[in-house]
């Protein structure tokens, strides 16, 4: 049996809904996230801004949010998410867990793709008179740019896997679609479409971050 007029209007709404809180979070989690990452690779003993206690107290915070499950994640901030947009359900609502939550993921994923810059690279811009400053921008951003726009994919891709999980706080999206009116329903078809669907989009997504990869690597 085929989808009805009002499952494929109610699948557009659905797609829409993800679109707007992956996007959203994508951007946020970008902006937070990266100089979060670089903040805790120089803040590391040894290193340009090396800072022992805010280290430790950055590593502390991440791991405990990270460790933290998603479903449970999103309760758990419902103050925080009602004082930011002044309500706890909705796909807005659902951008402040989940920016969080990608936040934190995307920081660990910059710490790592900065760590794989020699530190030779960083001691020959010192040895030039380089600042601090100067590292950062032109050093250790160009030097991890592929590897950090794969890092940015991985996260895009994991931030549509948690807003299949928004339904939990009324916030819609594909997953929400696919269990209200496919499961729960016994609509086969409904979650075979959906899921069919969340494939092609993680698919073009990571299609599209090797090809930047690609582009943007060194040779």
């Amino acid at each position: 049996m085929l989808m009805t007029a009002n499952q494929l209007a109610l699948l557009k709404i659905s797609a829409w809904q993800s679109f707007y809180m992956v996007l959203v979070s994508t951007v946020l989690t970008a902006v937070m996230g990266i100089p979060l990452g670089v903040l805790v690779v120089v803040a590391r003993p040894g290193h340009i801004l090396a800072n022992k206690l805010l280290y430790r107290v950055l590593g502390f915070v991440i791991n405990a949010t990270r460790s933290i499950p998603f479903p449970i994640f999103i309760v758990f901030v419902i103050p925080l998410t009602r004082f930011l947009v002044g309500q706890a359900i909705g796909s807005t609502a659902v951008i402040v867990p989940l920016t969080l939550a990608a936040v934190v993921f995307m920081a660990r994923l910059t710490e790592t793709a900065l760590l794989e810059v020699p530190f030779g690279v960083i001691e020959a811009a010192q040895a030039v008179g380089a600042t601090r400053w100067q590292i950062i921008w032109k050093v250790l951003l160009p030097e991890a740019c592929p590897a950090m726009l794969m890092s940015v994919t991985i996260t895009i891709i994991t931030l549509i896997s948690y807003s299949a999980m928004a339904g939990a706080v009324g916030g819609g999206g594909l997953g929400d679609f696919a269990i209200r009116y496919g499961y729960q329903r016994y609509q086969t078809v409904v979650m075979w479409v959906t899921v069919i669907m969340l494939v092609i989009i993680v698919q073009g997504v990571q299609i599209t971050g090797d090809y930047l990869v690609r582009r943007f690597t060194r040779r």
